[in-house]
């Protein structure tokens, strides 16, 4: 085998990383049951939490998986007796597309909501053949929601006055998919939640803009929302072929503790081609090894929140 040459500016993390030999399998490692269940477990409703969780799942990297994990979370919770809430800020609108929820043409979208006044209710849909899941799309108008919202009055509130106002279904779980930028689309979703999620990608590059994020995320505790909680990391497209994958994990769980999920998401080809059949993993292959991890996720989430 050919080693990749090393550059003597290298991180010793890089460098370690790049002189390993790896396998010919991805795999991951096992992970700690949490209680409530163990892994392949997948009957009976899990516990509903005390009160409506809102959820924002950001992170302004590109390609880490916030809508997957967005639309995989809220599937498994829906398929144990949860009500959940998908909020598509997303201009691209692909959690939409995954939840076979039509985005394109005139629909009324989040747009609407938050430049037009136009009440949630009017656009919520229930997503077809999965009972207790909803989703509120987004359109590409709402590219031009980040325009028009500087001049509004209180424009950093506009979801969360929404979502207060919101009463047509009494909702466990609200996930808030957000785009991938540190703009007003995501201030605002920061200021409608009261947990933030971030998925981080099993790699080092990934690590880069997370003290951006956290930066911003402490002007909104500070100025916003004094009650927003990240309370959940979740590392995504894991590699068991790299070490490196391994180390970046090692250095997340060891900075941010009990935060990470214990569950990885590993990088799973069924993942990927869902969205393509208007899916989420979970209906379209519940066997694969990427549905099972984020059934383990979404199962560590519920019970963490019950034991609140």
């Amino acid at each position: 085998m050919t080693q990749t040459p090393l550059n003597p500016g290298d991180s010793p993390l890089v460098r370690e990383a790049l002189s390993s030999v790896v396998s010919r399998e991805t795999t991951v490692p096992t992970t700690t049951v949490p209680s409530g269940g163990s892994p392949g477990t997948r009957d009976g409703d899990w516990p509903r939490p005390p009160k409506t969780r809102i959820f924002t799942v950001a992170n302004q990297k590109g390609g880490v998986g916030k809508t997957t994990t967005s639309v995989n979370l809220a599937a498994a919770l829906s398929m144990h007796g949860q009500r959940v809430l998908v909020v598509d800020l997303d201009p691209q609108g692909n959690a939409s597309t995954a939840l076979s929820i039509e985005h394109r043409g005139d629909v009324p979208d989040m747009y609407k909501v938050l430049v037009e006044d136009v009440p949630l209710v009017e656009v919520v849909k229930e997503v077809p053949e999965m009972p207790g899941l909803y989703c509120a799309p987004a359109t590409i108008d709402l590219a031009g929601a980040e325009i028009e919202l500087v001049s509004m009055v209180a424009r950093e509130a506009r979801l969360q006055r929404a979502l207060a106002a919101y009463d047509a279904i009494e909702l466990d779980y609200i996930l808030i998919d957000c785009p991938p930028s540190l703009g007003l689309l995501t201030v605002n979703a920061l200021m409608a939640a009261n947990e933030l999620l971030i998925p981080i990608q099993c790699e080092y590059y990934a690590l880069e803009g997370l003290g951006q994020l956290l930066r911003n995320v402490e002007l909104v505790k500070a100025h916003l929302n004094p009650t927003l909680d990240l309370s959940t990391i979740l590392l995504t497209m894991y590699d068991g072929r790299t070490r490196l994958a391994s180390q970046v994990a090692e250095e997340v769980r060891s900075h941010f503790g009990d935060r990470v999920l214990s569950t990885l998401i590993p990088r799973s080809v069924r993942v990927s081609e869902a969205p393509s059949y208007g899916q989420s993993v979970m209906t379209y292959d519940p066997g694969s090894s990427g549905a099972m991890a984020y059934m383990d996720a979404a199962r560590e989430i519920a019970y963490r929140g019950a034991a609140v």
